[in-house]
């Protein structure tokens, strides 16, 4: 899931500090594609924008310009862009791109600003920042109209507040938009499909600065990419429409394993979450060390008294008795909450500090594999992480619903995937070489063992044959849809779907 967790992890005790090892990788060096540059005109008018936007439009010389380039992993913070476009509407959105279009910068919106890679903060380009827009409708009839800017948080309160769910990450600040590009793999999946199976409509401004809606009925390839394909590739999305379902009450779950388990717990738990209900969802996090130590963590659509005989058939299987079992009910909010780490806050402190809230922003290298249908070997991935204290290997179950669609229905492809990997380390610019080397070795060897694929939503610079790695078989397609969308990669930047 295009999912945070720094904060839970940290209210678990997760491992948090250096990373032992050695080796700096060479930096990846990826141009803009030639047809993007050639359109070089000289700069955007700034001041025409300036017209429009007023003091929303934020230049380097600007009072707010620190605090505005900013995105959330503080490693981006070398990255200047031009100029910060706080857009609150559609027509906005397209006077940014009439203005800039045709001047060979990089654009990029901005909801969350969680790109890992910051490709939010494009530097000497334009952040369209979408952030403004983040209102959150729920209709009678369950549907939900959702502005592009609204972090997870918002939709999952205004979404409570009316008894619906729908299915996306665990971190409060992620922007919903991000996240349903990219696919949405989540807490719920398993039981309401991923966040982009959701999507119903979604209204975007195209390169050209047509605002269009894509629908089943309306941009029906467009529709299609948009689910899955990726943020920032065909347009810059302003709404989006969601089919929700009615919340039901849920039960939260943490089973702590003793250090030198991991073989044990890990090779039971691809076993048994293969064969739970959809009701189950679970994630196994292992913590790099000598050895290494692991935990379950997890949600169920029903009441601990439904739980509670699956995780007593997981502790069995295992062989291993936890160190400590936590079964609680909840209700979706509180759920929600309690997956983001922030339990005791209320929904405005569940916000990053200079929205007033108290999730500080952090410094972290991350990346990420799928599995396929087949399990890992257990004892395999126990010997990526022992002695790799700092870093965190996040297993994210998938089955159930995600696979109920074929994988060129939408354009997420791993719909046969057991569950998604995330390796995640806390870094800081003194240690960024060396903790990369580390997660990309973890990267690597899990592809050795069998998990080529990789997320979007968690973009590596480094990835080996990404466009695959993401998309699979549906590059094909995605390339033709961007092609039609952005011609002259108005869009571009160095992993976009065109790049690849």
């Amino acid at each position: 899931m295009t999912m945070d967790r720094r904060r839970f992890l940290a209210t678990l005790g997760a491992a948090a500090t250096a990373v032992a090892t050695g080796g700096a990788p060479a930096r990846a060096l990826v141009a803009f594609p030639a047809r993007a540059r050639s359109l070089a005109a000289g700069p955007p008018d700034w001041r025409a924008l300036r017209a429009r936007l007023g003091t929303r439009l934020v230049l380097p010389a600007d009072p707010g310009y620190g605090t505005a380039r900013l995105a959330y992993n503080t490693l981006n913070d070398g990255q200047s862009p031009a100029a910060v476009a706080q857009c609150v509407s559609a027509d906005d959105v397209r006077a940014c791109l009439d203005v800039a279009r045709g001047h060979g910068i990089p654009i990029a919106a901005r909801g969350g600003g969680h790109s890992y890679l910051g490709y939010s903060i494009p530097s000497r380009g334009l952040v369209i920042d979408v952030r403004r827009m983040a209102d959150v409708q729920v209709h009678p009839d369950g549907t939900a109209e959702v502005g592009a800017g609204a972090r997870l948080i918002e939709v999952y309160a205004a979404l409570a507040q009316a008894g619906r769910l729908l299915p996306g990450g665990s971190c409060p600040t992620v922007g919903v938009g991000g996240l349903t590009l990219g696919g949405g793999i989540g807490v719920l999946t398993r039981k309401y499909g991923l966040t982009c199976d959701r999507l119903a409509s979604a209204d975007l401004v195209t390169a050209d600065s047509r605002l269009l809606t894509a629908s089943p009925a309306t941009e029906p390839d467009l529709y299609w990419a948009l689910r899955g394909g990726g943020g920032g590739n065909f347009g810059v999305v302003t709404r989006f429409g969601f089919a929700t379902a009615p919340a039901p009450g849920l039960t939260v779950f943490v089973l702590d394993f003793p250090a030198g388990s991991v073989t044990d717990v890990l090779g039971a738990w691809q076993q048994w979450v293969a064969g739970a209900p959809s009701e189950l969802w679970a994630s196994c996090q292992i913590s790099g060390g000598t050895p290494p130590g692991c935990r379950i963590v997890g949600c169920y659509v029903g009441d601990p008294s439904g739980a509670n005989p699956l995780l007593d058939r997981l502790v069995t299987a295992a062989g291993t008795t936890p160190t400590s079992r936590s079964v609680s009910p909840r209700d979706y909010l509180g759920a929600m909450k309690f997956m983001a780490g922030c339990s005791n806050d209320t929904i405005a402190q569940c916000h990053p500090t200079w929205e007033g809230g108290v999730l500080p922003r952090a410094g972290f290298v991350a990346v990420s594999r799928m599995l396929g249908p087949a399990p890992l070997d257990p004892a395999g991935v126990t010997s990526l992480m022992a002695g790799r204290t700092g870093v965190d290997l996040l297993l994210d179950s998938l089955g159930g619903a995600v696979g109920g669609l074929a994988p060129d229905a939408t354009a997420f492809p791993h719909r046969d995937s057991l569950a998604g990997a995330q390796v995640y380390a806390a870094a800081t610019s003194l240690n960024e070489d060396r903790v990369r080397a580390t997660v990309n070795t973890i990267r690597d060897g899990l592809a050795d063992l069998g998990a080529r694929g990789a997320y979007v939503n968690y973009i590596d610079g480094m990835l080996p044959d990404w466009g695959r790695a993401y998309y699979g078989g549906n590059l094909p397609r995605l390339k033709d849809v961007a092609r039609r969308y952005d011609p002259d990669g108005v869009f571009a930047f160095p992993q976009s779907v065109a790049a690849a």
